[in-house]
């Protein structure tokens, strides 16, 4: 990976680590920054074997997410095994040529199947912040306690009050500067050296997801739900780019951001619309409808 390829996944990489919104973080990362750049220091053509690196995009933040959050391994060792499954995937294809359009077809039908899968599955609901009953069982004394109840505080042993431990923990996880540019060297020379294990998976390797899932590791599994839906509008770009890439490499690029932004916008616009949407009565007058009061007759009030 060359300079400019090393401050491109750093302002990647910034961007996300800048928003709260998991939405926007997943899509900000799913831009096809990295690929671009990618697709034109690399020479490659873009062919199936591309679209199976966005599936193994996918791979590897559920390898990390379940590392990290269900086996309760460190993010860094987290993150080594979502690149290893990565790389398991491209020794997998080294030797197998992949067509476009069966691997297209595969990879949007697994789309589907897991867009399903997570549509009848939802993510459970956080309770109220202002509901006692369900933030805090009436059994568990040490939970229903005040936070500023003197004896909680003194009682020997006790563990620290949520706030205070998620500081320490975000204290202690949070990476300095210079540990974050030495892992994206790393990441940059550890690719430049797979390359040619990976071959054109290389392309889709996640450069800056190795520290995009260091910066969003407490809300891995709604980032791995928002960016596998995103994942769609990057098949998108790679079909773009296999359209044109034959009349040139800026025709191809060019088609494939074409490709991605109509993909996006498929997907986000309707819920954008109907999140927006409001009744014509509040749209019409500006405030909030109010219920009826008295009796249901003319003139008559309660």
């Amino acid at each position: 990976m060359t300079v400019s390829g090393v401050l491109l996944v750093t302002a990647v990489v910034w961007a996300v680590s800048l928003l709260r919104s998991v939405r926007l973080r997943a899509f900000v990362y799913s831009l096809p920054l990295p690929m671009t750049l990618a697709l034109l220091t690399t020479g490659y053509r873009v062919d199936g074997s591309h679209l199976i690196g966005v599936v193994g995009l996918n791979l590897f933040f559920v390898l990390v997410t379940v590392a990290h959050h269900r086996l309760r391994w460190p993010i860094l060792l987290a993150d080594l095994a979502g690149v290893v499954g990565y790389v398991a995937l491209g020794a997998a294809l080294l030797a197998v040529s992949v067509p476009f359009v069966p691997a297209l077809a595969g990879t949007v039908l697994l789309w589907l199947l897991a867009a399903l899968l997570l549509r009848r599955h939802p993510p459970p609901a956080a309770p109220a912040p202002d509901d006692p009953e369900r933030s805090a069982p009436p059994d568990d004394p040490e939970r229903s306690a005040p936070p500023d109840d003197p004896e909680r505080r003194a009682a020997p042993g006790d563990r620290a009050a949520p706030l205070e431990r998620d500081g320490d923990e975000a204290a202690g996880e949070r990476l300095p500067a210079l540990a974050k540019l030495a892992l994206i060297l790393g990441g940059a020379v550890s690719t430049g050296l797979l390359g040619q294990l990976l071959r054109g998976l290389v392309v889709t390797f996640p450069y800056a997801g190795v520290l995009v899932a260091v910066e969003v590791r407490r809300e891995l599994p709604a980032f791995c739900r928002h960016f596998a839906r995103n994942s769609l509008a990057l098949v998108g770009f790679l079909t773009g780019c296999w359209l044109c890439q034959d009349l040139s490499a800026a025709a191809g690029l060019a088609a494939g951001w074409a490709g991605f932004a109509l993909t996006a916008a498929v997907l986000h616009l309707p819920a954008y619309r109907h999140g927006n949407r409001r009744p014509e009565r509040l749209q019409a007058t500006g405030n909030v409808p109010q219920g009826r009061v008295g009796h249901g007759k003319r003139g008559v009030e309660a």
